[in-house]
């Protein structure tokens, strides 16, 4: 099937044209409400048919959540959340430049939220968002298992229901309100969902197995940063790319990707993507030796094994690219981590039940907490929505301080790309039954 044509990466804005004062920004989208986005305008922009939260409607309680009409810190029926830490757990977001970086005033009317499916996770921190649009999720659902069966053949007859349950067309949408067309929702969706066949196949419970995990993810890796050899072995390594259902995946939607994404966005990716394999290997060490690390080294391996290569690549997937220069800065790499690592801990929570119902010993942070410190599993697992919240406030923080120190177009857009993607990822894990449950803890 031929590659869609996609238009090329938006270049940002000279930055002399876009030093202007956060509170300066914030107006001008009050005011421009509903005609443009208030980082830069982007040409082929979808319009909704409804009004619906996102980059270009709804109010925004919070500095960088596009799409988050309220804070949600309770429990659905109301009622708090017994045992310490009570307060931390319930904090309001906070931090240098909150306010100016509303969109809009609280007092305009909502967006429409989605009907609640799934229950919260009480006390956990996050953000209510508008259901994904449902034409885009059933055409981007549609195309990306015609991929996955027809270009790739990624999965036997029996994996199907399983990989209609995870409804990842859904999860993109929702985790890419600004994408101007199907086309780019597209590149994120075929990376997720090859993502995840080397996640089940060479890891978890699809065959995998942490005993030769580094050599399986080496040369899957070349599907992503090609192998560049003598002439005789260059047909041995590509013929290699085809031998399973991983790298053809790993291979296909890089293709993709590549031909969408400006060099630095694709090089962006192949870093992160190491940083991930690095992340299986580390954790895969463990299960060889039977050992619960340490609460601070399991959190520094999810820094590693976490989402981090899909809100990096918010950009490509909005049509717009944020320049290296930028994307290298300390200041965004640590809002990058923070944001990757809080929905990680959304992962560890809400998969909870699903793990301790698998074979073998999974290890997630509430495991790993109650085996280290001697915690009930009950006071574990409040204790990691505790950690969960906390690096989601600073997260928000951070951010909110760099685009105030750095008010550039493409910035503005690039964090709240990010917050979008926080905030779509905690509602496809609340909302898909099918996967996950909660512990009776409550």
């Amino acid at each position: 099937m031929p590659v869609p044509e996609l238009p090329p990466p938006r270049p940002s804005l000279p930055e002399a044209v876009t030093r202007f004062g956060v509170t300066a920004l914030g107006e001008v989208a009050a005011r421009a409400h509903g005609k443009s986005d208030a980082f830069g305008t982007w040409p082929g922009a979808p319009t909704p048919q409804a009004p619906r939260a996102g980059l270009l409607s709804g109010p925004s309680p919070n500095a960088l959540s596009p799409n988050a009409p309220a804070a949600t810190g309770v429990p659905a029926n109301g009622a708090p959340v017994a045992g310490p830490g009570l307060e931390r757990l319930l904090r309001g977001p906070h931090g240098l430049g909150t306010a100016g970086l509303r969109l809009v005033h609280r007092d305009e009317p909502s967006a429409p939220v989605a009907a609640e499916k799934g229950r919260p996770v009480p006390g956990l921190y996050h953000h209510t968002v508008a259901e994904p649009d449902p034409g885009r999720v059933d055409e981007v659902s549609r195309r990306i298992k015609a991929w996955a069966l027809d270009e790739v053949s990624l999965y036997p007859e029996e994996w199907e229901e399983q990989f209609d349950g995870f409804s990842v067309g859904r999860y993109m949408v929702g985790c890419h309100p600004d994408a101007p067309t199907v086309d780019h929702l597209m590149l994120a969706t075929r990376l997720m969902v090859a993502e995840n066949a080397v996640d089940d196949c060479y890891c978890e419970d699809h065959g995998g197995s942490p005993v030769g995990l580094g050599e399986r993810l080496l040369l899957a890796h070349t599907a992503l940063d090609p192998l560049h050899t003598v002439r005789e072995y260059q047909p041995d390594w590509a013929a290699s790319l085809h031998a399973d259902a991983p790298r053809r995946a790993y291979r296909s939607a890089m293709d993709y990707f590549v031909r969408a994404a400006g060099p630095s966005q694709a090089d962006r990716l192949r870093h992160d993507m190491a940083r991930l394999h690095l992340g299986y290997l580390a954790e895969a060490a463990w299960a060889q030796q039977d050992q619960v690390p340490e609460v601070w080294e399991y959190l520094a391996m999810r820094q590693f094994n976490n989402f981090r290569p899909c809100p990096t690549i918010t950009d490509t997937v909005g049509g717009y690219e944020l320049p290296a220069d930028l994307h290298a800065r300390a200041d965004l790499q640590k809002v990058i981590a923070l944001a990757s690592n809080a929905t990680t801990i959304v992962n560890d929570l809400y998969s909870y039940t699903k793990e301790l119902d698998a074979p073998g010993r999974h290890l997630n942070l509430p495991v790993v907490i109650a085996e280290r410190e001697g915690l009930s599993d009950k006071d574990a697992y409040l204790k990691s929505v505790e950690i969960h919240n906390e690096l989601m406030h600073e997260f928000e923080s951070e951010a909110a301080a760099l685009a105030a120190a750095c008010p550039v177009l493409s910035v503005g857009r690039f964090l709240r790309g990010v917050a979008a993607w926080v905030d779509g990822n905690h509602h496809w894990h609340q909302s898909n039954t099918y996967r996950y449950s909660l512990p009776d803890f409550w």
